[in-house]
């Protein structure tokens, strides 16, 4: 035991000093973490395979540490003290919330940095680590698929990101419902066709001398709520967006107008094939904070049968308090070809709104995405012409589709089809240093028993920290994919599949103990 504790100092040395190097952002930062994390791995190469276990408990947090300075280094900015913005931002503030059958209860998120495995790392040279071997790995999680929780169809797919082998898979082909795990399909369409800074514009425009039109362009992040101070970069604002028609009309002495309200962004049905249900609002091109009902931010909540007229009327309210008198009700319109623009209210960047997507499972903001997708490609803005383009932005990628169906965006649609391997391959491609674009699907995912869906799971096993994965749920359906570093310091991406299931909460932990399998383990 004194050995114990005097390794826990020392591996917690290396974790601090790594910390302090990234805060600071100096000179040399790169390469004094590269040192640390060498001798943390050599020290841990050393050890034998039957401490390791014991070790990832009792060095999980530096060694977390470790990953938060090299992954840091990797992630393009922005920048804060050293850290991404928005990845601080979700670790503070998100909490539990669904997707699916998520469970919907707020719980609070542990004070603690971000856990983000180090990306690229290298394949040869000082610091390399060893390539689990496809037996090893076979003899870690083979008998586990075998779980009597887990149903009648189980797929797997381990890939190895800095050679990008698949080193471990089992019916890794074969298509199956990925409830919101599609989300990790509709997130690498967006960023592939749109980018991670395009922005999605409300604005209002003028139809006439006394009259204007509030065009929805899909932001599902809309708010009509006071902006909250201390959190990072604020979605668009109703409220700054009144100010700023207030002003625009008052310019033009006009303070009596009639409001319209332009949903033309959007064709094709607004409701989701499963119906009015919580987990989803009506699908149109305005709405102010996802028609909610209640004050919640994410999870199931009560919705307005039609958000665009709620978010007019409330903005209606908000131009009253400005000085504006709107006569009569808001009308739905369409705004005049090339009518001026009087205001403009933009998201917050694309890149942002796929980390809140896949942090919280945010079936709305899913849903937007695959919209802003099939404008982008020029198809129907619906959900089919969605599901059509995310199909033809994946297949530009030349990733593996034998098999898949898009019907929506957010996965609530049991008729979605796509295989573990497809998966994978979406994280392999987000998680290569060569696709700058498509790093948000990294810093989205739910870190293990800190963030977002996973904030509830992985407690003191070997995942903790070390796994982050988009979770995806529906009665007999239960998927996982994301990123883990093994015992070794390898990065690997992993999906796991399985249907026809009948105890949720058993299945849910026989996924966690496939992922915490591969971060525990040496498999070589």
């Amino acid at each position: 035991m004194p050995e114990t504790r005097s390794w826990q100092v020392k591996v917690g040395g290396w974790g601090r000093s790594a910390a302090r190097a990234v805060a600071g952002a100096g000179k040399g930062t790169a390469e004094f973490v590269a040192d640390e994390w060498f001798f943390a791995r050599q020290w841990w190469r050393k050890m034998p395979r039957e401490r390791k276990r014991t070790w990832q408990l009792a060095a999980g947090s530096a060694v977390s540490g470790l990953a938060v300075a090299a992954g840091a280094i990797a992630v393009s900015g922005p920048w804060d003290a050293g850290q991404r913005t928005a990845e601080r931002t979700l670790a503070a503030a998100a909490d539990n919330s669904n997707g699916g059958h998520h469970d919907a209860e707020g719980r609070a998120v542990p004070h603690a940095p971000p856990v983000l495995a180090a990306l690229g790392s290298p394949v040869s040279g000082r610091g390399a680590a060893p390539v689990p071997t496809a037996a090893g790995l076979a003899d870690a999680l083979a008998p586990l698929l075998k779980a009597p929780e887990l149903g009648p169809l189980r797929s797997a797919s381990v890939v190895d990101v800095a050679t990008g082998r698949e080193v471990f898979g089992v019916k890794q082909g074969t298509p199956a419902t990925p409830a919101s795990t599609v989300k990790l399909a509709t997130a690498v369409a967006a960023l592939s066709l749109l980018g991670p800074d395009h922005r999605i514009d409300t604005t209002v425009v003028a139809a006439g001398a006394k009259r204007i039109v509030l065009v929805g362009g899909g932001d599902p992040t809309l708010t009509a709520r006071p902006v909250r101070t201390g959190f990072g970069d604020q979605p668009a604002s109703l409220r700054t967006l009144a100010d700023d028609t207030a002003r625009a009309l008052k310019r033009r002495k006009t303070t009596t107008i009639a409001l319209g309200y332009d949903t033309s962004a959007y064709t094709g049905p607004a409701l989701h094939p499963i119906g009015r249900n919580e987990n989803l609002a009506p699908v149109t091109a305005l709405m102010a904070d996802e028609g909610r009902l209640d004050r919640s931010d994410h999870g199931t909540a009560p919705r307005a049968g039609d958000p665009a007229a709620a978010a007019a009327r409330t903005f209606a309210g908000l131009l009253h308090q400005r000085g504006i008198t709107v006569s009569g009700a808001p009308k739905s319109a369409r705004a005049p070809k090339n009518a001026d623009r009087l205001a403009v209210a933009r998201s917050l960047p694309l890149g942002a709104l796929v980390e809140r997507m896949l942090t919280n499972s945010d079936n709305d903001i899913a849903e937007a995405l695959a919209r802003q997708t099939a404008l982008a490609a020029g198809r129907p803005v619906s959900f089919a012409g969605g599901g059509d383009a995310v199909r033809a932005a994946l297949a530009a990628r030349h990733l593996p589709l034998a098999g898949t169906a898009f019907k929506d965006g957010s996965g609530l649609n049991r008729d979605d089809k796509v295989s573990a391997g497809l998966l994978s391959h979406l994280l392999l491609d987000a998680s290569s240093p060569a696709n700058p674009t498509l790093r948000p699907v990294v810093t989205g995912l739910p870190v293990a028993a800190f963030t977002g869906t996973l904030s509830g799971r992985y407690a003191h096993t070997a995942g903790a920290g070390a796994v982050r994965a988009k979770t995806g749920t529906l009665t007999g359906v239960n998927t996982l994919a994301g990123t883990v570093v093994d015992a070794d310091g390898r990065l690997l991406v992993f999906a796991f599949m399985t249907s026809g299931t009948t105890d949720p909460a058993g299945a849910q932990k026989a996924l966690d103990s496939l992922a915490t399998s591969v971060a525990n383990c040496g498999c070589r």
